[in-house]
């Protein structure tokens, strides 16, 4: 990932780039994510999943790795775009 060779992305904490390194890794895992999040990262699901969307708001986040970023951003998005579109139905 970018963090060894852009001094930008050293404005994220070890904590942050261990979040978004497990979240690049976890398509190589396998098991239940909840509990390998409890296991590697000692957070809550609820807790990691804050600390995720937040890191996807951040400029260090995409310079330390933009694919993943922009990867998760478009999930995101679509998942609220559907969010929306159901609600907008139900009315």
């Amino acid at each position: 990932m970018g963090a060894d060779t852009d001094p930008d992305a050293g404005d994220l904490s070890e904590r942050d780039r261990a979040i978004l390194d497990f979240e690049a890794a976890w398509s190589r895992h396998a098991g239940a994510k909840e509990e390998a999040i409890r296991a590697e990262l000692g957070l809550t699901p609820a807790r990691y999943y804050q600390l995720l969307g937040r890191l996807l708001d951040s400029a260090e986040a995409v310079v330390y790795d933009p694919m993943l970023v922009k990867r998760l951003r478009r999930i995101r998005d679509a998942r609220e775009h559907a969010r929306l579109a159901r609600a907008a139905a139900g009315r």
